[in-house]
């Protein structure tokens, strides 16, 4: 039976190379964070399985799934299947991903990794994102800040077939992605890309992220957010009149991950089309929700 390997907190350069110098070392920490109390079929679930690592490492057969025996080996069910990078690449490139604040680029990674094409860093990327995107989430209770951010460029340098309209809490939003985000006070966010600003979509983004169970709610005077007024325990300030702390009423948590976001698309992504923007705002979520997390390495390489 693998042993679980210990948390190592935001590995360094130093701490990855001692853990994974080479591919065994990174298929026996796969082996040992997907099975901890032994090898099971990703099919089935069979653990009665037949080892073929004397002749083919890290490799299994399950003869309860077809009747000339399933095999698959410690990448099967994962992002890494199908891949002709070894593991090690992957987990630099999940290492780069989570190690910068404000996110890593495709084409730093294509230039860091020296890969054949940035294409292939790309596809690596969203792969990780993909797999960081299906993070459980628990509804929010305590203290909630509720906001909304709008993520793109000047509608004034897009050609004017792609300006599209609707105007925003903070003017003109022709164009721009709409993010939506929860936070629980000294707790985790929740942000999603939603299609509008209308009370309804807003009121559904609500309803999903945060519990009934909620001591406040906390968000500005949109009017978006008018129907929660009995719903829940909800106030608001006024920042068209300068109000930005009334007691225990702020949204300033929830604007700090958007700074978060935002510092990232301007000055590492420079550009996120509207198609993929879900899955970078989720490597951001992720990221912010494991900030204090002893292990954030391990437990995404337990998503992937």
């Amino acid at each position: 039976m693998a042993k679980r390997p210990h948390p190592v907190h935001q590995l360094t350069v130093a701490q990855f190379e001692a853990m994974f110098p080479n591919e065994e070392a990174c298929q026996a920490y796969l082996v040992a964070r997907r099975w901890p109390e032994g090898v099971k079929c990703p099919r089935c679930g069979n653990a009665d399985l037949y080892d073929a690592s004397s002749y083919k490492p890290f490799h299994w057969q399950c003869r309860a799934c077809a009747s000339q025996g399933y095999r698959f080996s410690c990448i099967a069910g994962t992002i890494f299947e199908n891949t002709n990078k070894p593991l090690r690449d992957w987990y630099r490139v999940i290492h780069l991903m989570l190690t910068s604040k404000k996110g890593m680029s495709a084409l730093q990674i294509y230039r860091y990794m020296g890969f054949g094409s940035y294409k292939t860093a790309w596809h690596m990327c969203h792969r990780v994102r993909v797999a960081l995107a299906n993070e459980d989430f628990e509804k929010l209770a305590g203290i909630v800040e509720v906001d909304e951010t709008f993520v793109g460029g000047k509608a004034s340098n897009r050609h004017k077939n792609d300006r599209g309209g609707g105007v925003g809490p903070g003017g003109p939003i022709a164009g721009k992605g709409i993010v939506a985000g929860a936070v629980r006070r000294k707790g985790n966010v929740i942000a999603r890309v939603i299609a509008s600003l209308t009370a309804s979509t807003l009121t559904s983004f609500i309803t999903e992220a945060v519990s009934d169970k909620v001591s406040l709610l906390c968000t500005d005077q949109w009017v978006g957010y008018q129907r929660l007024d009995g719903a829940f325990p909800h106030a608001a300030v006024d920042h068209s009149k300068g109000q930005y702390v009334v007691g225990a009423v702020h949204t300033n948590t929830i604007e700090g991950f958007w700074s978060l976001i935002k510092r990232g698309m301007v000055g590492t992504f420079h550009k996120v089309s509207a198609k993929y923007l879900p899955l970078y705002v989720a490597e951001f979520q992720y990221r912010y929700n494991n900030r204090l997390n002893a292990n954030i390495f391990g437990a995404a390489i337990d998503q992937c």
